[in-house]
């Protein structure tokens, strides 16, 4: 590329990430926190309405099933209906469902509300995934990922204060604070539909504030990448058969592959603060204490994918972060120091969420149209069971053996290095040449 097509190439790239970036992180943001409160919500809302530790964890969970269901419908409808309208219907919904978690009566309200907010949910993560390939090239796709999700760990250090802060409105207006709660962290993502729908263009030739000559380049640049990819689900064949992608072996390998990530998340997430009320801090401490390893996540994500992006490779990106987090667990459950073990949870958060945008650049190498959308969601939706999973097992290996220590063993040994392994799998059916299935692949080896 000469220096002239540099510069447009710079200029459009910084010009729609500060268009668009910042305002899906605030979305993201929303929905983040709305799926963190829960734990903050049963320190009073468990014994306010008769909810025990059984119901409570099955209700929790009941909100990653439904997102498992739901979330390839709801991509297919996103390419049909149109990113911003849809996004907006999402925001609308899961916004309605998150304020009306404070009329929870008893286990029943409880169990059905978890499950439609996890359907009105569906569908935005991997939506957003999908949206962003319709805009950026290849090459700049991991640090991009990597700012959107930056939405994560930033929600989970402002959950905690903001939380803390709402239950202390008990008795306001005669609500319990565990109402409050519910109701003035849904009523942001209902306000945020409007602007979705005014501010985020559904295509490039759409982007009005886009120079004409930076559309076009962006099209032409967009268009020269679906034709140079080996063997792909395209967007015409997907419009016939929309759910095709599903029947695709790379599709279940790369969701195999994603699956460690999200369950080593939530596993670690959510005993997280039990990790650290064991140093024997107070509750506040706790709180301060348990933000520390997202900040180091915050760097995972602004660091390791630009690498990524800049020397144009992502395997040995996404196994090197892996191996760091499993690293980390272990280091975490043998380490008799507060502080290493400290030390050691913020490098499992670096490698954690470093891994994770390079890993969405992978499904769009044989993947586009309609089938990208289904086969990015499905991939999510296997990966979203994790968070069901992942706390669960580690609960049932601590009651098991009494030890918190060997939950983390699981989490380093059972899930990430199996993540690290895989590595090799994928490299060779996803990363082969022009992004064939395996039996081109082993063809194109024997020529």
């Amino acid at each position: 590329m000469d220096e002239t097509g540099t510069r447009q190439e710079t200029r459009t790239i910084r010009r729609i990430t500060f268009k668009l970036v910042p305002f899906l992180v605030l979305l993201y943001l929303a929905a983040y926190i709305d799926r963190s409160t829960l734990g903050f919500a049963k320190l009073q809302m468990n014994a306010d309405i008769g909810i025990g530790d059984a119901a409570y964890g099955f209700g929790a969970g009941l909100f990653f099933i439904a997102y498992f269901l739901f979330e390839v419908p709801s991509n297919v409808f996103l390419v049909r209906i149109g990113a911003s309208r849809w996004f907006a219907r999402i925001l609308v919904t899961w916004g309605t469902i998150t304020v009306a978690m404070a009329l929870i009566r008893g286990p029943a309200s409880f169990y059905l509300l978890r499950f439609l907010l996890g359907a009105a949910e569906a569908g935005f993560y991997p939506g957003v995934v999908y949206f962003l390939c319709q805009w950026f090239p290849a090459r700049h796709r991991a640090s991009i990922f990597g700012l959107f999700l930056l939405s994560q760990p930033l929600a989970l250090i402002v959950t905690g204060p903001l939380s803390g802060g709402l239950l202390g409105m008990e008795g306001i207006a005669g609500l319990h604070g565990w109402q409050w709660l519910f109701i003035l962290t849904g009523l942001p993502a209902m306000l945020l539909a409007w602007p979705t729908l005014r501010l985020l263009p559904d295509r490039p030739r759409d982007a009005h504030w886009l120079p004409a000559a930076d559309r076009v380049w962006l099209d032409a640049e967009l268009a020269r990448e679906r034709r140079e990819k080996g063997p792909v689900l395209d967007a015409a064949g997907a419009q016939a058969h929309p759910l095709r992608a599903l029947g695709d072996a790379r599709i279940v390998l790369l969701a195999l592959y994603f699956l460690p990530y999200p369950l080593a998340v939530y596993g670690m997430s959510m005993w997280l603060p039990t990790i650290i009320k064991a140093f024997g801090v107070s509750n506040l401490t706790t709180g301060f204490l348990s933000a520390i390893p997202y900040f180091f996540a915050i760097a995972g994500l602004l660091t390791v994918p630009r690498s990524s992006d800049r020397r144009d490779e992502r395997m040995w990106h996404i196994a090197g972060s892996a191996a760091l987090g499993a690293i980390g667990l272990a280091v975490s459950a043998t380490a008799h120091s507060h502080v290493v073990q400290l030390a050691a949870l913020c490098l499992t958060a670096f490698g954690l969420y470093a891994a994770q945008p390079i890993f969405w650049t992978l499904p769009s190498r044989f993947l586009s149209g309609t089938s990208a959308a289904a086969g990015i969601a499905m991939i999510n939706a296997i990966g979203n069971l994790g968070g069901y999973l992942g706390p669960f097992t580690v609960g049932a290996i601590k009651q098991y053996t009494g030890r918190l220590a060997d939950g983390l063993y699981f989490l380093a040994a059972g899930v990430l290095l199996l993540g690290v392994l895989l590595t090799v799998v994928v490299r060779r059916y996803v990363e082969a040449p022009g992004g064939a299935t395996p039996a081109a692949a082993n063809e194109n080896r024997r020529v």
